[in-house]
């Protein structure tokens, strides 16, 4: 039987795909309720600072987390991120001023900047080249149920039982993720006992360049999510939501529908003319979120959103390992994860720093960044060229 012919759902990506959802779960769903956290703790300047702080320990990481997944594992890489998880969500009720809370979403970060990146390599090790984008696609669809998930159980458990026990949810459901990563086959065939030399991160450990392009494309994209992180619950209250997270579940709804089928398109027609499209169809998605003044509106510019993200991800994931070595698949994921917290942190803690509770301001900056998206698609446009050019002389 062909490689195209065999299934890839087995039981391996399988209960990857499950630790995910519940690991996406756990960090998802207590960001809307963040920014009414902070400013009751008395800190609504620093809301800008909820996703910035996080992403920047998690692009701090990556190289670590890059080079101990091809180096001591992949399955402790995801556990270590888990764990993070779990220790924080106990935490955030006992660290209840501002200065705790600040900390602990710096320490938070370090669960992204792990668990995605060991990941991703997995994903890679278990699934053949030519069915990475479909593999992805299905990877990141049960990523974004997580996402759906969260974000909607956050906001019931808050007004049902309060702040402190969606804390402990959170938890409980990174307990969860580590639970199944533990009982995982480990994927890497040349494993090294963890040292403390794996921790020292030369120059050449920060970033891949030959994955490069594909993180420079997913900077550009981001900066677009983290102002929807920072920015889009105060704007969903402002037009009349009952629950916070109803954005992100129209948004994570509408990425779980196109996911699969475009990471499939992406294996057939390349990946980077899916890209072209993602960041057409989310520059529409921006422009409509900025424009709208109803949650009808806002629902649909979400769901306009999910499908230019849904578009993008699984392409944008599946071009970065096709351009990193074999040996170097940690260090080129993380270049691109490294990419994207840049590109959410930056676009968070300017438009949080803009933002300064002033809520007719949030349009503004929203339509703002549709100009960041056109310079991504200026990149693509000159990459696109420059590799064709290489091609042709090659082939001279």
């Amino acid at each position: 039987m062909s490689q195209e012919k065999k299934s890839i759902y087995t039981l391996q990506f399988i209960l990857l795909c499950m630790s995910s959802l519940l690991f996406s779960s756990s960090f998802n769903m207590i960001i809307p309720e963040l920014p009414s956290y902070l400013s009751s703790l008395g800190g609504a300047e620093y809301k800008g600072f909820i996703i910035s702080l996080f992403t920047l320990t998690a692009a701090i990481s990556r190289p670590f987390s890059g080079k101990l997944t091809d180096k001591w594992g992949r399955v402790p890489v995801m556990a270590v991120g888990s764990v993070v998880c779990l220790i924080c969500g106990f935490l955030y009720p006992i660290l209840s001023s501002v200065s705790g809370f600040l900390f602990l979403r710096l320490v938070h970060g370090f669960s992204t900047g792990f668990k995605p990146t060991a990941t991703s390599a997995y994903v890679a090790d278990i699934i053949p080249q030519e069915r990475w984008g479909e593999a992805l696609g299905m990877h990141g669809l049960c990523f974004s149920i997580g996402g759906a998930l969260g974000p909607a159980l956050g906001g019931m458990v808050v007004n049902a039982y309060g702040i402190d026990v969606m804390f402990y949810s959170s938890s409980f459901l990174a307990f969860l993720s580590i639970v199944i990563v533990m009982n995982m086959k480990e994927t890497l065939e040349v494993k090294e006992k963890l040292h403390k030399s794996m921790f020292y991160i030369g120059r050449k450990d920060i970033i891949d360049i030959g994955a490069l392009p594909a993180g420079i494309i997913t900077f550009f994209s981001y900066t677009a999510f983290g102002l929807i992180l920072t920015l889009i619950p105060d704007w969903s209250e402002h037009l009349g939501a009952q629950n916070k997270g109803v954005f992100f579940t129209a948004f994570t709804i509408a990425s779980v529908l196109v996911r699969f089928g475009a990471g499939k398109v992406s294996d057939r027609h390349g990946r980077t003319n899916v890209i072209f499209v993602g960041l057409l169809i989310t520059s529409i998605a921006l422009f409509t979120i900025s424009e709208g003044t109803t949650i009808t509106v806002l629902l649909a510019g979400a769901s306009i959103y999910g499908i230019g993200t849904g578009i993008l991800s699984p392409a944008i994931n599946a071009w970065t390992i096709d351009l990193s070595n074999p040996q170097h698949r940690g260090k080129a994921i993380a270049t691109m994860y490294i990419s994207m917290e840049l590109g959410i942190g930056l676009g968070a803690l300017l438009g949080g720093s803009y933002y300064s509770d002033q809520i007719n301001r949030i349009p503004q900056i929203i339509k703002a960044d549709i100009l960041v998206l056109f310079l991504g698609i200026l990149y693509l446009t000159y990459w696109k060229r420059k590799s064709a050019k290489k091609q042709n002389a090659v082939s001279k």
